[in-house]
């Protein structure tokens, strides 16, 4: 018999390995937007489902997203946790389009992330500053984010909605036949269309001229800088009547336009004597501006947001009060925040921008780190760290502006 010999067989030993600590979820609150003229909102549920899949948690407070007809349980099967107000805006990251009030900003983690627009007209300014400074928010305003192209993905989606919606909202005013004249934009083979004049060359000015054009509408453009007018009117093609704004030729526009649309602009128009007396009875005037008022500084403001578009003809009805007031010697309607009037087609819009932007705050382990990498996000941050980053935010509320390139050099 042959010997065999014994076979060592190892023996598993104890090895040890290496942990790593699960990230914390970073919590994204979503409270109701209580101004009457911002019915815009962020994310629709499809938004709030690629969120939680890529490992966010989203709170949201009952009833936020009723503006632009969507329920809670849209949101819930999209992963989203419906909480009070006071539990949305205590996370990570608060988005909220309207200025926050006071009451709202003292609820505030401090240090949290909070994603609004510019709002450089906000009433409270000093005590909205003060807050946000003393509780070290983060407050970046998402329509001044801008990308290494130059390009403003937040501001120009909410540009272009703004003059698409002008148009869509004086075409629906003008075919009114109780309040307003009865008649189509474009009009039809025998009858002469309406004239829409544009005062300037930008992303919502253009949009506007644009959708007057599909319309059918006469348009005339007119620009101070000649070089940007003839990119416009390249990039709008043939149709558009282009123009300096040259005070006769702006006068002649005025006195036979239906409709008048206006972008940015840092002064009045230069038309002699009374701006009234040039336009026509029931003219419908349309102030895309951020700062709405310094083209038309004598017109009464219709904050388009505020009207109930659920009461039949409410919207419509304001092109009456042109008519009456100017017969009795009072100022005209300017139609401001076009935008607010379709706020569901501006969530559907500004959702795959906020993904986009949200992934690469999360990619960076927040948005502290984030900003020495992206100029476009300093640019749009106005407080930091307990600071005033912004110039204009600075001069408004009367606080001394901090460069937040030294502050992030610090941290």
């Amino acid at each position: 018999m042959i010997p065999v010999e014994p076979i060592d067989i190892p023996v598993p030993q104890e090895a040890p390995v290496e942990t790593v600590a699960p990230r914390k979820r970073a919590v994204i609150g979503l409270p109701k937007c209580d101004n009457p003229a911002e019915k815009r909102f962020p994310l629709t549920p499809e938004a709030v489902g690629v969120l939680t899949r890529n490992g966010f948690v989203v709170s949201m407070q009952q009833g936020a997203a009723d503006s632009i007809h969507y329920g809670d349980n849209a949101y819930v099967k999209a992963g989203a946790r419906i909480v009070t107000r006071r539990v949305a805006l205590q996370a990570d990251i608060v988005i909220h389009l309207a200025p926050l009030d006071v009451v709202d900003l003292r609820q505030l983690r401090r240090g949290a992330l909070l994603l609004s627009l510019a709002n450089f007209n906000r009433k409270q300014a000093v005590e909205v500053v003060d807050e946000l400074v003393k509780r070290h928010i983060i407050n970046i305003a998402i329509d001044l984010i801008s990308d290494e192209h130059g390009n403003h993905p937040f501001g120009d989606i909410l540009s272009e909605i703004n003059g698409r919606s002008a148009m869509t909202i004086a075409a629906a005013m003008l075919a009114d036949p109780i309040n307003g004249k009865g008649i189509l934009l474009g009009g039809i083979a025998g009858v002469i269309p309406c004239e829409v004049t544009v005062i300037g060359s930008c992303l919502a000015a253009m949009a506007a001229a644009r959708s007057a054009m599909g319309l059918g509408a006469v348009v005339r453009l007119f620009d101070d800088d000649v070089y940007r007018l003839r990119t416009a009117l390249r990039q709008l093609g043939g149709g558009v009547i282009g123009s300096s704004v040259h005070p006769h030729a702006l006068e002649n526009a005025l006195r036979t336009a239906d409709v008048i649309v206006v972008s940015d602009r840092s002064k009045s128009l230069p038309v002699e004597g009374k701006m009234e007396c040039l336009l026509k009875r029931r003219v419908l005037v349309f102030d895309l501006s951020v700062t709405p008022g310094l083209a038309f500084p004598a017109m009464k403001q219709v904050d388009l947001g505020e009207i109930d578009a659920a009461i039949p003809g409410a919207i419509s009805s304001f092109a009456l009060y042109n008519s009456s007031a100017a017969e009795a010697g009072y100022s005209r309607t300017c139609f401001v925040n076009s935008g607010s009037a379709v706020p569901r087609t501006t969530a559907m819009a500004l959702s795959d921008t906020f993904i986009t932007l949200l992934g690469q705050i999360a990619g960076c382990e927040g948005s502290g780190a984030m900003l020495p990498l992206t100029p476009g996000l300093q640019e749009a941050t106005l407080t930091f760290m307990g600071k005033v980053v912004n110039e204009r935010v600075a001069s408004v509320s009367g606080k001394r502006f901090t460069d937040i390139r030294l502050l992030l050099s610090l941290s």
